[in-house]
């Protein structure tokens, strides 16, 4: 019920979803106004259910406000669902803040994780997708925040995207060792120790060569490089359509390139990921873009079907749980013959 457009595009999505994957949906908020979305289409069959929510966290609520008044919220009922084992992951379009907030607070984190972190998958010119983590569930971290990042963002490259051995990279000011903040400089030799596939230090300009499948970095950091690739992928996409309908040359160039172009936009929509997964807490959740399309939404369960069908949270803990075993000083270690 949070998103720009809901429960429109929420529902449309939901259904979209429910044909194509075959997967059970428990459509949550206002039920009058879902069942009159739901009247908009072919749903005889499908395995849709409604559970009431009386209330919104809008996108302009103070979070804390909001959390302490807003018991019956959709978001924190859906995450109830999930926490009761009545569902396996949530998706929401919602309030980025307050779907974090209440994850924490209903779901909680998986043991042995300190810190969720919210994934996005960014697209590459080697046409493979990368992962960026954290993007904004964190703005301050400690070192060991960023070595269970690479963890989990490992797990999930290689389960969801199906990169064998992901190539995990440090986003940094400097390819060397020695550049960076006193966080990636402490991470460093952490990364360096642990069982990823760690290639060192990758600087901004990298992010989008696709040479680095998962990029760690702390919150503040990586929302900052999300957001501007979003804007700098919007201004070349308006630039180059009005660049191709000047004139009546470029505009029959404009019809040949049309399929180039389709799939050019194809590659950078983030609706074809759907929305951002929170690693790191007990269940599945997927947190979308407030301007989400039917089609994020559709993906963005897609995603959380897969999440839950590879067991994500069950590889999570194993990577968290031995790369503590690694740490641990060698005087702690019984060996066992």
């Amino acid at each position: 019920m949070g998103g720009d457009s809901a429960p429109h595009v929420e529902v449309l999505g939901a259904v979209q979803a429910a044909k194509e994957y075959q997967v059970g949906i428990i459509l949550v908020g206002a039920e009058p106004r879902i069942r009159e979305e739901l009247k908009k289409h072919d749903v005889e069959g499908l395995p849709i259910e409604i559970v009431q929510a009386s209330e919104v966290i809008t996108m302009e609520e103070d979070v804390s406000t909001a959390l302490r008044k807003k018991k019956d919220s959709s978001f924190r009922v859906a995450a109830k669902l999930v926490r009761d084992g009545k569902a396996s992951g949530v998706v929401s379009a919602g309030n980025t803040g307050a779907c974090m907030a209440v994850t924490k607070m209903v779901l909680g984190t998986l043991s042995r994780v300190d810190r969720p972190a919210l994934v996005a998958v960014i697209p590459t010119s080697k046409g493979r997708p990368a992962i960026l983590l954290d993007v904004g569930a964190n703005v301050d971290c400690k070192p060991t925040h960023l070595l269970q990042f690479a963890i989990m963002g490992e797990i999930f490259s290689r389960s969801i995207l199906g990169i064998n051995r992901p190539k995990v990279g440090l986003l940094s000011i400097g390819e060397e060792e020695s550049k960076g903040n006193e966080l990636t400089k402490e991470v460093f030799p952490m990364l360096k120790a642990s069982p990823v596939n760690f290639v060192g230090n990758i600087e901004g300009r990298d992010v989008f060569r696709g040479d680095v499948d998962v990029i760690v970095c702390d919150g503040f950091v990586g929302n900052v490089a999300l957001k501007l690739g979003e804007g700098v992928t919007e201004m070349f996409t308006t630039l180059l359509k009005k660049d191709l309908s000047k004139h009546l040359s470029s505009k029959i160039g404009a019809l040949l390139s049309r399929q180039a172009f389709d799939s050019f936009k194809a590659k950078v929509d983030y609706s074809e990921t759907g929305g951002a997964p929170l690693l790191g807490v007990r269940g599945v959740v997927i947190i979308c873009h407030g301007s989400s399309t039917a089609k994020a939404i559709k993906n963005a369960i897609r995603v959380a079907r897969e999440c839950s069908f590879c067991q994500m949270n069950e590889r999570i803990e194993e990577g968290v749980k031995a790369l503590q075993f690694l740490q641990r000083p060698a005087s702690e270690n019984i060996l066992i013959n």
